[in-house]
């Protein structure tokens, strides 16, 4: 497997994870209180949807000449990938607070005690519509994620690949300890997948633009150190001004 194939897998399972955490938190929440049928029938619906969407999304776009795709898909990356690092390194400077999977899923299960039980219901609609609602939310991202990184390289099966072990090491995690994945380190997955969105969206939107690069694939390796090498002075630089003047760090996603 080449070094573009391996950080695709990578960059698809940790994208993966992260997503999936916050909503198997959201999902835990719920059926702790009002039972597992609705939440795990709700899980399933919109899991059987992404899927679907992988599948004609993913087709429709083996169809677009591969350096328009790259450009487009690359583009979109790029401004996907920024988001998130702008996120995490203001996260890692202290700037804005961590996200709490405890404090997410205490939330969830006072919400779900509080709706109400509807007993002569055939199906609890609250806890199947929220877990449905999470898991769509939170998956779209995910698909989003996978289209991207396999559709750019003709490689849609190693992306799809990553997702799927992401979602079986999050699953299997959260039924074997039976609580939220707190103790996961989020925010530096957050990082992680940041820098190779940003960098994957730079290498294809050049590429698709006409730019060749030294090397080929082999420059992608230069891209993410050139991003992680400026986050991490960002970061640094950061938290040096926040020494000087503090400031109260912002709650967020």
């Amino acid at each position: 497997m080449s070094a573009s194939s391996a950080l695709i897998v990578l960059g698809s399972f940790l994208a993966s994870a992260v997503e999936m955490v916050e909503a198997l938190t959201i999902v835990l929440g719920v059926g702790v209180v009002r039972g597992w049928r609705a939440p795990l029938t709700g899980v399933a619906v919109a899991t059987a949807a992404l899927a679907g969407l992988v599948a004609v999304l993913g087709s429709a776009l083996q169809q677009i000449p591969i350096d328009s795709l790259r450009l487009v898909v690359g583009a979109l990356l790029l401004v996907f990938g920024l988001q998130w690092l702008r996120k995490a390194i203001l996260r890692a400077s202290g700037y804005k607070a961590l996200h709490d999977e405890d404090e997410a899923f205490r939330r969830e299960r006072d919400l779900a005690a509080a709706a109400g039980s509807n007993r002569g219901a055939a199906l609890d609609w609250y806890g199947f519509t929220v877990s449905f609602k999470a898991v769509l939310l939170e998956g779209l991202e995910v698909v989003f994620i996978v289209i991207a990184f396999g559709s750019a390289q003709g490689r849609l099966g190693l992306a799809v690949l990553g997702a799927g072990a992401a979602l079986v090491v999050v699953v299997g995690a959260g039924l074997a300890a039976h609580r939220p994945l707190s103790r996961v380190p989020e925010n530096w997955i957050k990082f992680a997948v940041g820098l190779l969105l940003t960098s994957f969206g730079c290498f294809w939107a050049a590429e698709g633009a006409g730019v060749d690069w030294p090397g080929n694939e082999g420059s992608l390796a230069g891209v993410v150190v050139f991003f992680g090498l400026v986050s991490f002075a960002l970061v640094r630089a950061l938290r040096r001004q926040r020494r000087h003047s503090p400031l109260t760090a912002t709650a967020g996603a």
